[in-house]
């Protein structure tokens, strides 16, 4: 039984078989040109587009979002001046703030969506690209991009800038609020992360890492033949 799951427990060898995520059509997705999308013949969904200069694209984007990370984490968020007092925080200390007046849930949870999160969004982002751009990309390239969404999925800097936005609303009769250089880079970084995963082309890294399925496919066969004979 072991020897049969590891056979016939394996990715068809036809990397353009696919199957389509809204009526589940197996077919085959032709070679497309920079630009170019596929699409459904039963739904018309569209099954997959190939980006222009994908990975360039996304090492650009992905440098620009490491230095816009690194100042909003590094200078104030916001200031706030009262009768006199002046006080100013970043996201860090905004997090650490919450957990020592008691708020430990929702400081941790600032500190995983708007600091943890965005920072393995990042990395990973990079790491996945710069193994891609290699001649042959490293096995580790592909498990990199298996948990590359769940980073991205907890990645929420946009939920945490709205409530921002809602408390200075709400504390604009009381303070005078001083914006501070990271509100407006925590902005842009937003953009730059959305744009960062439209111009990424998870399949095209996929192909990329196919030489590693067939070289264990290979040893696979190899050792069945050797236990046959």
């Amino acid at each position: 039984m072991r020897w049969y799951s590891e056979v016939y427990n394996q990715p068809v060898a036809d990397a353009s078989l696919v199957a389509c995520l809204h009526c589940d059509l197996l077919q085959r997705i032709p070679q497309l040109e920079p630009g170019g999308s596929a699409r459904c013949p039963r739904c018309n969904k569209e099954l997959w587009r190939r980006r222009e200069d994908s990975l360039n694209r996304t090492l650009a984007l992905t440098l620009a979002a490491v230095v816009l990370y690194v100042i909003a984490n590094s200078v104030p968020m916001l200031g706030l001046t009262i009768v006199g007092r002046e006080a100013s925080t970043t996201v860090i200390g905004g997090a650490q703030h919450l957990w020592d007046n008691g708020q430990k849930i929702v400081g941790v949870l600032v500190l995983l969506t708007a600091v943890i999160a965005p920072a393995l969004q990042i990395g990973l982002m990079l790491a996945i690209v710069l193994g891609a751009m290699r001649e042959r990309a490293p096995r580790w390239v592909g498990a990199l991009l298996r948990h590359h969404p769940t980073t991205r999925i907890w990645s929420m800097i946009e939920v945490m800038m709205v409530g921002v936005l809602v408390a200075l609303v709400k504390i604009a009769d009381y303070a005078t609020v001083i914006p501070g250089v990271a509100l407006f880079v925590l902005w842009v970084l937003v953009f730059l992360l959305a744009g960062m995963s439209a111009s990424f082309d998870s399949r095209e890294v996929w192909e990329k890492i196919q030489w590693a399925d067939e070289e264990q496919r290979d040893a696979v066969g190899d050792s069945l033949a050797g236990d046959t004979s």
